[in-house]
């Protein structure tokens, strides 16, 4: 009776999947998929970034639900995998029309003798399966009702489909092991490999696993080694064992399975928020070079390794070409071992350090202001500002005197920067630096004040390379492009002259102009040209190395995501090591060759006073260079340095009045009424000659403070204030140097 029942059961089953099949489509649910369309339809749960060659370079896990990775045309598919597949599966696939009768009727009599139950389902009949689910239907319990469907849809899918077109669709959407379904993360999560290149043992070792994705290793080992006999596959036992081994033991988390260029990936997804599902799940065309960015991000990682022990932790690295502005590596971070790795270190703004000078300085040549052999004091200054007095300083806390604009901004002097500010107005450079791609500084020149010289502005190393890369251009800045597809933002623009663009541009690229302060042979002296500058924020927080060749921009950060300040570490000994390997590697092939001399600039002798510096032929803008008989540059005319004028300084009442002292100091005097002496005047009193700093025991009360030469000419004078509590008993100054 019971043979007779599951026998009319198969009989109704096959009279009812021939009429379906012979209509060609699903009784149930209407016209069956096109295999097109559900290709089109699929939706991997990684978003793949490309590089420029079409190489993954990071897998961006979107859905949360399951693993699968892009869709794989079955010729891309190593065709000992199909082979297993069917073997496994559905050995009679090439010639059933959706239905093979032969294992089904083989279950049947074996459920009826007590036989353990074995499979019928070909693989028609799964993909039936496989593609109500992508269609979101809900998993339905078994029954003989979902078996006729079942078959139904079989023969529906054999009438309008072909055998390859099956067979990779079921490849495509068929479970593996655990979360990963489809042979695109079958084989790049659990094998790190592409379906192409799956060896004999693992193609068997997947074929084993979609029967049981969560089986056991010795069933799935068994399996295999039935496969490989079943195939007569040259594959011995050890080999099953260590390919199982690496299907069972890989994560296949959240964890995406390339990691290159994290932070990259995500601003790009982040961009195609409220775009179709379908074109947010595409893979994203970067204008990265996998080898590069790989190359970078190993880099960066040695050089934190090195720096490690002097409290930095944390970096980033942006690569562009200098005439399209493609972006050629991105590395937001140092990844897992990042202190804070979902911050973008490419966009987060930091204090730029003295990576600001050079357009400070092109500001100035451009307004005629200077030119690369103006002469500018490095001696101590103090400017009044709104909380006291700025006093800058340079790095090695020591001064050269009167230097050229050239060796100042070579060799990243301070004191001649703010020199320099003061003479174009901080309003002015603000403004210039906003043009150039700047848009943190959103203060006026009056909130900045002097220290913007020296790059306490907010700046991230997006904005400074695509800066720089305008220096490389000859003035001219374009936004940057992140995707092959990405249309031009804006319209390239001239910020900065041709000639004030090549003339910074010789100068950064000068070495020996450079020596004073970094040597003739360092980290930023490449083989072929290059133009570099180094900057260090305030208390050592943020070190930048930002330089270009004639093809390429490259900039690195180093330092703490926290803010919290490094021990010790320079332009040299922070950034740089990063900026000069990536420019070697970039000018592998071909050296970088020196920019031609555009039109406006004119190169001629200049000589400077009592041998500053040495005669040399220098780059002018046109119109600023001296006459045919270069005279001698002369240096500043003499001046009080301190107190500036209109200081006002308050006594401490915690400190004995005669401790609490004043220096007056000078600068220029040399040259002061011909060599006769210079003297200070206070209120009129004689306090005696010019012969370094004063110390002056504060006095409460307003006074009036000359530089006076020798025959009684004032040369300068300043009025200043102490504020505070009664005169001490003698009034007077000290001898004793600052």
């Amino acid at each position: 009776m019971k043979r007779a029942a599951v026998a009319l059961g198969v009989a109704v089953l096959a009279t009812y999947g021939v009429v379906s099949y012979v209509g060609g489509r699903d009784p149930a649910g209407g016209a069956v998929p096109r295999f097109d369309a559900v290709r089109a339809s699929f939706r991997p749960s990684d978003v793949e970034l490309l590089d420029r060659h079409g190489e993954v370079v990071h897998e961006l896990r979107a859905d949360d639900r399951q693993r699968s990775l892009a869709w794989v045309a079955l010729d891309a598919v190593s065709p000992l995998l199909g082979e297993a597949i069917v073997a496994a599966e559905d050995r009679r696939f090439a010639t059933h029309g959706g239905v093979d009768w032969i294992a089904l009727l083989g279950a049947t009599r074996g459920a009826l003798v007590g036989a353990p139950p074995r499979g019928a389902s070909t693989i028609t009949m799964q993909l039936a399966t496989l593609l109500d689910r992508q269609a979101g239907r809900p998993r339905a319990a078994r029954s003989l009702a979902v078996k006729w469907r079942q078959m139904r849809r079989a023969w529906a899918i054999e009438r309008t489909w072909s055998k390859d077109e099956i067979l990779e669709a079921y490849l495509n959407l068929v479970p593996f092991r655990g979360e990963v379904s489809g042979i695109g993360a079958a084989a790049g999560v659990l094998f790190a490999k592409r379906p192409h290149g799956l060896s004999q043992a693992e193609a068997v070792v997947l074929a084993a696993l979609p029967r049981a994705p969560n089986a056991a290793r010795p069933l799935v080992v068994t399996r295999a080694a039935r496969l490989a006999a079943h195939l007569d596959v040259q594959v011995d036992r050890p080999q099953i064992d260590a390919a199982a081994d690496a299907a069972l033991r890989a994560e296949h988390g959240v964890r995406p399975r390339v990691a290159a260029a994290p932070h990259l990936a995500q601003r790009l997804l982040r961009a195609r928020d409220g775009e179709p599902a379908e074109q947010r799940a595409a893979p994203l065309h970067s204008t990265l070079d996998a080898s590069l960015q790989r190359a970078a991000s190993w880099l960066l990682e040695e050089q934190l390794r090195e720096l490690h022990g002097r409290n930095v932790r944390d970096g980033a690295v942006l690569v562009v070409d200098n005439a399209s502005g493609d972006v050629l590596a991105y590395v937001g971070g140092r990844g897992a071992a990042a202190t804070a790795r979902h911050v973008d270190g490419v966009r987060a703004r930091r204090q730029a350090g003295s990576t600001l000078k050079p357009f400070l300085y092109a500001a100035a040549l451009d307004a005629r202001l200077l030119t690369a052999a103006s002469l500018l004091a490095d001696t101590p200054l103090v400017v009044p500002v709104a909380g006291g007095l700025y006093q800058p300083r340079n790095y090695d806390e020591g001064f050269r005197g009167l230097v050229s604009l050239r060796s100042a901004l070579a060799s990243s002097l301070n004191v001649p920067a703010v020199r320099t500010l003061e003479l174009l107005s901080a309003d002015v450079l603000v403004v210039a630096l906003r043009a150039l791609g700047f848009a943190g500084l959103v203060h006026g020149g009056e909130f900045y004040g002097p220290a913007l010289a020296l790059g306490s502005a907010e700046v991230s190393l997006e904005e400074l390379v695509g800066a720089y890369r305008g220096l490389a251009n000859g003035g001219v800045t374009s936004p940057l492009r992140w995707t092959l597809d990405q249309q031009p933002a804006g319209a390239a623009t001239r910020l900065l002259s041709a000639a004030s663009a090549f003339v910074i541009a010789d100068v950064l690229a000068d070495r020996e102009s450079r020596s004073a302060t970094f040597g003739l042979e360092n980290a930023l002296a490449t083989r072929s040209w290059s133009a570099v500058k180094t900057g260090t924020s305030k208390e050592m927080r943020d070190n930048w190395c930002v330089g270009f060749s004639d093809r390429f921009t490259v900039g690195v950060w180093v330092g703490n995501a926290s803010g919290e300040p490094m021990h010790d570490v320079s332009g040299l000994t922070g950034a740089a090591p990063v900026w000069r390997e990536l420019m070697t590697l970039l000018h592998a092939d071909r050296p970088s060759v020196a920019p031609q001399a555009p039109a406006g600039v004119v190169r001629t002798a200049a000589s400077f006073a009592n041998g500053v510096e040495p005669r040399r032929e220098e780059w002018f803008l046109a119109g600023t260079e001296p006459g045919a008989v270069a005279p001698a540059l002369a240096p500043l005319e003499p001046r009080i340095r301190t107190p500036q004028p209109g200081t006002v300084i308050a006594l401490d009442p915690d400190i004995p009045p005669a401790l609490q002292r004043l220096a007056f100091a000078a600068e220029g005097i040399a040259s002061a009424d011909g060599g006769s002496a210079a003297r200070w005047l206070l209120d009129g009193r004689d306090l005696g000659p010019v012969a370094g700093p004063l110390l002056w025991a504060l006095v409460p009360g307003r006074h009036r403070l000359a530089l006076v030469a020798g025959d009684g000419r004032t040369i300068d004078a300043v009025a200043f204030e102490v504020r505070g509590g009664a005169a001490p008993a003698v009034a007077g100054a000290s001898g004793a140097s600052a």
